[in-house]
């Protein structure tokens, strides 16, 4: 999962425009899903326990690097006990590849040991619970309570938030305020899968950089601009 916004890089700017009409939303998020009907997550994961461990490691970290340092893990740990088996050390050196290894593998051990105390093994289903548990903050929280639950959750991570703030869904400075001007917009029908399709949608389309205008669904309807032109041929598109 990518990084939520951070000072380190330029504010990406919301859209200087009318507001979006509700029917002008809707096509916009029809046009994402008829583009990727069935988005999910891109972590790799067994159950909501390995789910959960996943979500905490990708913290400034790539979904690919992840699955990379939890392919072997997983196909022996897969629930808080066996996480306390291996132990701390032999955590370390499963996920050693990814940023910040020593914290993540710390708030890994202590979330198993919670989930063993507070909720007899199991992954909690309310956000209170899960925000309770070591290293789990509310995009954590929410990113498992939509894909291991079905909850009609959005998680604003570094991709949602700059969509969403380009296209002109919203116009919040912070991860919690596009939160909560975004959720009340989404179409019902969209509402648990809008998470993943503005995050991949931000990922391979709507990227920082050079976002590709050219092949976007939603396009006509996004207040960013300049959009980027196609690149002629011959020249080297941008790298995703």
């Amino acid at each position: 999962m990518a990084r939520t916004p951070s000072d380190k890089k330029p504010p990406v700017r919301a859209a200087k425009a009318r507001p979006l009409s509700p029917a002008e939303v809707e096509a916009i998020f029809d046009a994402l899903g008829a583009a990727n009907p069935d988005p999910r997550t891109e972590l790799d994961y067994v159950n909501p326990y390995t789910l959960l461990v996943a979500v905490v490691l990708s913290a400034q970290a790539t979904d690919a690097g992840v699955n990379r340092a939890t392919k072997a893990l997983f196909q022996t740990v897969q629930t808080p006990q066996a996480m306390l088996d291996l132990g701390l050390e032999g955590l370390r050196q499963h996920i050693r590849t990814i940023g910040l290894f020593n914290a993540k593998a710390a708030n890994v051990i202590r979330l198993s040991e919670q989930l063993i105390e507070r909720h007899g093994g199991a992954v909690p289903r309310t956000r209170a619970e899960l925000e309770a548990l070591a290293g789990v903050g509310r995009k954590t929280a929410n990113v498992v309570l939509n894909e291991a639950f079905g909850e009609p959750t959005l998680a604003v991570d570094t991709h949602v938030f700059r969509v969403a703030r380009r296209i002109g869904l919203c116009d919040g400075k912070t991860p919690e305020a596009v939160e909560r001007q975004l959720v009340p917009q989404v179409p019902a029908r969209w509402a648990r899968p809008a998470h993943h399709m503005l995050i991949l949608h931000g990922r391979y389309l709507c990227k920082a950089r050079q976002p590709e205008c050219w092949r976007c669904p939603v396009a006509s309807w996004c207040r960013h601009m300049p959009k980027t032109p196609e690149p002629r041929k011959g020249s080297r598109k941008p790298a995703a």
